[in-house]
């Protein structure tokens, strides 16, 4: 039976349950007044009309109930049917207010959700001489909208990729990755190399964020034969090599995520790798990695590169989300990205 039509028939269950229990009773003991727990549990569950009816089964129930106890038309009884009605108006009215909030929250998470889908527009599947595969997995419904981010773009210096996570959730941090993105696009044409790309992201973020919110970020370039990696606070990409070695990018030194440059440390230096035919690099955001199965364990992602071995890049990509999921067992608590590229 669904959650749903349980839920449903929760109020009703309740009082038929205490109307079984005040006839086996006997009328030595009054139930009657449990009749409330079906609206109560009524205006937690039902609409507003279904919330009333429920109320009216109450008042249907405690006629014939007061009866089988001789208290019909007494004062006793009919305390118990004023309580009934007051419990059934504010359980409507408590309904109603349920019911409006639900409504204010799914229309927020619905324009958060479009404008997610407005800033993470579809990633090419061919870029100069790579194949491109995206995951991406919503986290579970309860979460609020998460602040992950990507992007692909060829440019004349080459493939330029990107991959990051926004510190927090909910609109503040869609409206970040806005601006991470809109930067990432103007300097991944306009700059020489990483860095300058690096740059032009940090100044873009000193203008508009305010307080430690930060955005850890990897930027990628692709060259003929090696690929140049930026990493600013966030997981190593890993690359596996054609002949099934895997190599873990860790940064020479550790750096801060961007928009932490008031701090006044260095920032981040680029590491160039060799990246040839039959390479591939997959970039991910800390949802994959700190992912949970039912013991606590995290998910190995170092111990699965093995799914990756499909020819076809998405197909591969398709393979290591759903080991993911099976890993969790569930929906993921955290939004989770992966984005992988072969040459």
């Amino acid at each position: 039976m669904r959650p749903q039509t349980v839920l449903a028939a929760l109020p009703f269950t309740v009082m038929l349950a205490v109307a079984i229990a005040d006839v086996m009773a006997g009328p030595t003991l009054g139930f009657l007044p449990l009749l409330t727990l079906g609206p109560t549990f009524g205006a937690a569950v039902g609409s507003v009309r279904r919330t009333a009816l429920t109320g009216l089964v109450a008042l249907a129930l405690c006629l014939p109930l007061a009866a089988y106890n001789d208290l019909l038309f007494t004062r006793q009884n009919n305390v118990t049917l004023a309580t009934i009605a007051g419990v059934t108006c504010a359980a409507a009215v408590v309904s109603h207010l349920r019911l409006k909030r639900e409504r204010e929250l799914a229309n927020l998470r619905l324009v958060a959700e479009a404008a997610q889908r407005v800033l993470l527009r579809p990633v090419p599947r061919r870029a100069g001489d790579l194949r491109v595969a995206l995951s991406y997995t919503s986290a579970a419904a309860e979460a609020q909208i998460g602040g992950d981010l990507y992007e692909v773009v060829t440019t004349p210096k080459g493939v330029r990729l990107l991959i990051g996570d926004v510190q927090g959730k909910g609109l503040a941090s869609v409206e970040t990755a806005a601006w991470v993105l809109g930067a990432f696009r103007e300097a991944a044409y306009e700059e020489d190399d990483l860095s300058g790309v690096g740059e032009r992201l940090e100044a873009s973020l000193a203008r508009h964020l305010s307080g430690e919110t930060f955005v850890t970020a990897v930027i990628a370039e692709a060259h003929d034969g090696e690929i140049s990696v930026l990493n600013c606070g966030h997981p190593p990409p890993l690359v596996v090599r054609h002949d099934g070695r895997a190599e873990l990018l860790e940064p020479e030194e550790d750096s801060l995520p961007l928009g932490l440059a008031a701090l006044g440390l260095p920032g981040p230096k680029p590491l160039r790798v060799p990246f040839t035919e039959g390479d591939q690099m997959l970039l991910y955001t800390d949802g994959v990695i700190e992912a949970r199965d039912g013991g606590g364990a995290f998910y190995p992602l170092t111990d699965r590169l093995a799914l990756l071995g499909h020819t076809d890049p998405q197909r591969a990509l398709d393979d290591l989300r759903a080991d993911l999921l099976d890993h969790v067992g569930g929906p993921l608590p955290d939004d989770a990205a992966m984005l992988l590229v072969r040459r």
